[in-house]
């Protein structure tokens, strides 16, 4: 009995980063907003952890986001996460954001890299905001305090020469509420940087009238050539109700990561369990659905691979370093 009750504490409380209990191995994996992608991706893996039945037990927890994750990974209260691969070398360098100037974390692992995540700006169309500068004045969305999005905000608010004190209002908040404030005609844009299909963009789409602000031109260049995690993407037509034409915007790459705290051997059993077959990954979600592949989960890693990953990736005849 207080073998289980140290479990049941470890899982509630998430005070261990791998709880030992009867030969089996408890992982945690950050996501993100229950209305992103983060989430139902994490979920579905650990689901297909805990059905492998291979002395491994995972729970997905939902967070504020890439920085909270990449936090949360440094002081042990994840295990894993899912996380923008830029933000993941901000936190391996300790530069780049205020959270982790100084404080570099050398034992962040790549396991693999995921699939693009889109900046999509989403304006309500009676607001008249029809490109990046219109956002000047406007009461704009920008992500819970410490995601991945605020994070793209700022950089792409930068390339057009915005910043947050440019905005009329820059309100932090979740996803979720984000939503709220678009539809309750309190927010006149929103941020999020996420997958194509993210149920938030749906659900804003289905109840608000929306213009997609494109990223394009000289300021998309430049922000290219500032930041070269970003990759140009186009929102395809029709993703979204209402958007009947292609949107040029940026991506980074959504990346799932853990620390070196992690052992090769369930970190082996992790990937094994996950990613052995591509195509029942691709059908976590369908953001992975077109993108994820062994070739590309090794390309543009923002931290080394886990030595547990790549004994997997070998094995699968693919050539890592």
């Amino acid at each position: 009995m207080k073998t289980q009750t140290k479990i049941a504490a470890a899982l509630l409380l998430g005070t261990t980063a791998v709880a030992l209990a009867q030969g089996t191995t408890f992982l945690t994996i950050g996501s993100g907003s229950t209305t992103g992608v983060y989430f139902p991706v994490a979920t579905g893996m650990a689901k297909m952890i805990n059905d492998a039945g291979d002395g491994l037990r995972a729970n997905a927890r939902s967070t504020g986001g890439s920085v909270f994750n990449m936090q949360a990974i440094a002081s042990g209260e994840l295990d894993a996460a899912i996380a923008q691969n830029d933000v993941v070398y901000y936190a391996y360098k300790g530069t780049g954001l205020q959270a982790f100037q100084g404080k570099a974390n050398t034992k962040l692992r790549t396991l693999a890299v995921l699939y693009p995540e889109v900046l999509h700006v989403v304006a309500r169309k009676d607001s008249g905001i029809r490109s990046i500068a219109d956002l000047k004045g406007k009461r704009v969305v920008i992500g819970d305090l410490g995601s991945g999005t605020e994070l793209t905000a700022r950089q792409v608010l930068e390339a057009y020469g915005l910043g947050f004190d440019d905005l009329g209002q820059a309100l932090r908040v979740s996803p979720a509420q984000g939503i709220t404030l678009m539809q309750d005609k309190r927010a006149d844009a929103l941020f999020y940087t996420v997958g194509v299909g993210a149920s938030a963009i749906s659900q804003i789409a289905q109840t608000v009238d929306v213009a997609m602000v494109p990223v394009s031109g000289n300021q998309a260049a430049s922000l290219l050539k500032k930041y070269p995690f970003y990759v140009r993407f186009n929102i395809p037509a029709k993703s979204y109700k209402g958007v009947g034409a292609t949107i040029p915007s940026v991506a980074v790459q959504a990346t799932l990561v853990a620390s070196t705290a992690v052992s090769d051997d369930a970190v082996y059993r992790t990937m094994k369990a996950v990613f052995a077959n591509e195509g029942a990954v691709r059908g976590l979600h369908p953001s992975l659905a077109t993108n994820f592949a062994y070739d590309k989960a090794v390309k543009g890693l923002p931290a080394p691979l886990h030595p547990g990953a790549v004994k997997f990736f070998r094995e699968k005849g693919v050539t890592v370093r």
